[in-house]
């Protein structure tokens, strides 16, 4: 029996070389990249995505999107919770369970598909953590297996294929390449980098997060304090970047560089 192998296709470096992984064990025609949409990504994501998809094509294999339409935010706003690092409504209704829903819609039989992951072998432990989730079908990270590759060497690979490197890679402090930069798993580190690069989304969200704040009536917040008297309790996008803007050093509970957080949307 024919495997179909749908490889949840982030538009990051690590699940382009899981699906090309994918495509040498299973065969390019039997190749479907599954790219959720949660409408707040980097203009050069799609770029990359789009490019993707026609070689994809080319192989034999497709592209499919999934999207309810809403961003992060509007999830947040109809959860009545705002997303921080334990807890991500965000990536679990706009991602997981929709693309959840459109494989039990299309392929039923368990048997008939491998759901592969863009793990590395350094995230092993996501791995473990995702595989049980998709139960009842079988779950693959290839490269969580031989021959191990480091990230950087995965870019360099992705530019001697002949592909651009998305724009969050190249300019450097951003693991991932979802969200425009942001993420409600992110750590202070990569929310100080937002702040540098693009200080116009970071506005945005920042201006989101007192809306939600002000519409739940809750002093709640995607960052927290990382040590001092307050460590732990909610820190505010407004507080860290008023604290940035004036002295990053001077209050060190306020800014934490060694918290980089994570983007872990599929675990």
């Amino acid at each position: 029996m024919v495997t179909t192998a749908l490889v949840q296709f982030s538009g990051g470096v690590g699940s382009f070389f899981a699906l090309l992984r994918a495509a040498e064990r299973y065969g390019w025609e039997n190749v479907v990249a599954l790219f959720a949409d949660v409408r707040m990504e980097d203009e050069d994501l799609y770029r990359f995505v789009w490019q993707v998809a026609e070689d994809l094509a080319d192989g034999g294999g497709r592209l499919e999107v999934v999207c309810d339409g809403r961003t992060p935010w509007d999830v947040f706003f109809d959860e009545r919770f705002l997303g921080n690092s334990l807890v991500d409504p965000c990536s679990r209704v706009l991602k997981r369970e929709l693309m959840r829903a459109w494989i039990e819609a299309n392929y039923p039989d368990p048997d008939d598909v491998v759901i592969v992951l863009g793990f590395d072998w350094t995230e092993r432990h996501r791995f473990e953590r995702a595989a049980p989730r998709w139960a009842p079908y079988r779950v693959e990270a290839p490269l969580c297996d031989p021959p191990f590759v480091e990230k950087g060497n995965l870019l360099r690979e992705l530019k001697k294929r002949g592909y651009e490197v998305p724009r969050l890679y190249k300019v450097g402090g951003f693991s991932h390449n979802n969200c425009g930069g942001f993420c409600v798993k992110a750590g202070h580190k990569s929310m100080k980098r937002l702040l540098e690069v693009f200080p116009d989304r970071y506005a945005a969200h920042e201006a989101r997060e007192q809306e939600i704040r002000e519409y739940l009536d809750a002093d709640v917040a995607i960052l927290r304090h990382r040590s001092g008297p307050l460590d732990g309790s909610p820190l505010t996008m407004k507080t860290f970047r008023e604290a940035i803007e004036a002295d990053e050093h001077r209050a060190p509970a306020l800014f934490d560089p060694t918290d980089a957080g994570a983007c872990a949307c599929v675990d």
